[in-house]
């Protein structure tokens, strides 16, 4: 039988996927670049790292989430493309970027801040379709 331990790991890997779903969920269906597995893989490496960093390399965990903070900045300036008079992509890569914090933040077992933060990002993503309505009117 497994140890708590290691079931708590597992427990941690399987919200922070789930988590990177329901915020990729929204990108998938508004047919942004990123959509719903490339969410699920960033907040679940965020999270397989966070989870290493405490329990396995007896260091700093800063030092990781530092990294991939890093490292996620440069997967979502992949996703940012500058068009004639406008840049595409930023709100995708703010989305990565916030999805990479929701995994660290499930990794690091603060559930409760992790599923807060998902929706308010689930929430602040939908808000397009209400900004195109009011703002956008054509």
């Amino acid at each position: 039988m497994a140890s708590p331990f290691v079931v708590e790991h597992v427990l941690r890997l399987i919200l922070a996927t789930v988590l990177g779903a329901i915020v990729g969920l929204e990108r998938e269906i508004t047919h942004k670049p990123a959509g719903l597995r490339t969410h699920m893989l960033v907040s679940l490496g965020s999270c397989l790292f966070t989870v290493v960093s405490i329990y396995d390399f007896g260091m700093d965990p800063a030092r990781i989430a530092a990294g991939i903070v890093t490292g996620i900045g440069f997967i979502g300036a992949g996703t940012i493309i500058a068009e004639e008079e406008k840049v595409v992509g930023i709100t995708t890569a703010a989305s990565l970027w916030s999805t990479a914090a929701i995994g660290l933040t499930a990794g690091a077992g603060d559930y409760l801040l992790s599923v807060i933060a998902t929706i308010l990002v689930f929430i602040i993503l939908s808000l397009r379709r209400a900004h195109m309505k009011i703002f956008l009117k054509s």
